[in-house]
């Protein structure tokens, strides 16, 4: 993925799981995710026509379509009211390629390997929530969103873009149990009642869940299935 991709992938995630959260209205976040959704599928696109040949562009390029495309989906699927299965499957998808770039990473650098294991983590959750209708995930999926987004994307593309970027074992450690330990903060977050001012409006029965992105956060209200 383009390093300045992923330095404008943290913010949309960062407020897609407010959206999640209720705390900030999903259309006021379908613009944000439209621009960053489209930047991550046009910039790629234009640098694969220019070096399609180079191996390791393409290796480098194509996960933003990943990415991008959930983007667009989440923030157009606002506009045009769509229902949320067909971006959650696809989320599915994308959680699979995540956690098999996290396998084959580990070796080489294991701070991205965290990071794509925390990527297939989010889009899993957001399988459960759109596709299967988990909305009692929804609380733990907006905050592990808030808390992990920025770091895992903004805080990374910096690093790789000024140079400091360090592939060694003891960063990977560190990395995981810094996923871990925002995992347990998310999980006792969601627990609590920190902006949950308007996130329970489930009192008949009817769930409301609320994806991201990684993104990302795409609305649906109806009964949840068993």
């Amino acid at each position: 993925m383009g390093n300045v991709g992923l330095l404008l992938v943290g913010v949309v995630l960062l407020v897609n799981g407010l959206v999640t959260l209720s705390v900030v209205p999903e259309r006021s976040a379908a613009l944000l995710n439209i621009f960053v959704g489209t930047a991550q599928v046009v910039l790629p696109t234009i640098i694969l026509v220019q070096h399609g040949a180079d191996a390791g562009v393409v290796n480098g390029t194509w996960p933003s379509y990943l990415f991008g495309f959930t983007y667009l989906y989440y923030g157009l699927g606002i506009f045009l009211k769509l229902e949320p299965q067909g971006l959650g499957w696809f989320s599915s998808f994308v959680a699979a390629i995540a956690a098999y770039e996290a396998l084959i990473t580990v070796g080489s650098d294991p701070v991205f390997a965290v990071i794509w294991l925390t990527w297939a983590i989010m889009w899993s959750l957001f399988f459960l929530l759109m596709a299967l209708g988990r909305g009692e995930l929804a609380r733990f999926t907006g905050w592990f969103l808030v808390l992990l987004g920025v770091p895992t994307c903004t805080v990374s593309a910096i690093f790789l873009l000024e140079g400091r970027w360090t592939s060694a074992a003891s960063a990977g450690w560190a990395a995981l149990g810094a996923l871990l330990a925002l995992s347990a903060l998310s999980w006792r977050l969601a627990r609590s009642g920190l902006a949950r001012a308007t996130a329970d409006r489930a009192d008949d029965g009817t769930a409301v869940a609320h994806v991201s992105a990684g993104a990302d956060v795409r609305a649906a209200t109806g009964p949840v299935p068993a």
